[in-house]
């Protein structure tokens, strides 16, 4: 008679390793470092400006730019890992190098929905008044944040994929 362990698939938090978030927030920091560089060169002004704006300080404040734009790569890494871990056809692809890369270039097309919808609405909010319009869906600047946010968010993917393990 052959003994058989059955195993549970846990979800949630718990489901969740510390090495993995970890990961999840060095590779959004840099992330958020290539996609600062690509910002600060092509729309200087979102960084010195418009961030700072969120926030409530009058620009241009770069390294206030900056010291944000890296806290939300940073949460959004960690976003990223509690997202694939917690959903299983997810967290299988995202174990493969093929479907990680894949994953992150999904993901940065995601995050581009916060320039995008989030970012117009919070400026306004906050009486900004470069604020672009809700929702801000200008041609070419779109595409060229969706691209940026592609640059930050495969790193983040990679960094779950290699923490995860099964890099090879």
């Amino acid at each position: 008679m052959s003994t058989q362990t059955a195993t549970t698939g846990r979800t949630g938090i718990a489901n969740t390793t510390p090495k993995r978030l970890v990961a999840g927030a060095a590779g959004g920091f840099v992330g958020s470092l290539l996609m600062g560089v690509l910002m600060q060169t092509l729309n200087p002004g979102t960084m010195q400006m418009g961030i700072p704006a969120m926030y409530g300080f009058e620009g241009p404040a770069p390294t206030i730019g900056w010291a944000f734009h890296q806290y939300h790569g940073v949460v959004l890494g960690v976003g990223y890992v509690l997202g694939v871990e917690n959903v299983r056809s997810l967290r299988q692809s995202a174990r493969r190098l093929g479907g990680a890369v894949g994953l992150g270039v999904g993901y940065g097309v995601a995050t581009t929905a916060l320039p995008v919808f989030v970012m117009p609405l919070w400026l306004s909010t906050m009486g900004f008044g470069g604020a672009p319009p809700f929702p801000n869906l200008a041609i070419p600047g779109t595409l060229i944040s969706a691209a940026m946010h592609v640059v930050y968010a495969v790193p983040v993917a990679l960094a779950h994929y290699v923490a995860a393990g099964d890099a090879s």
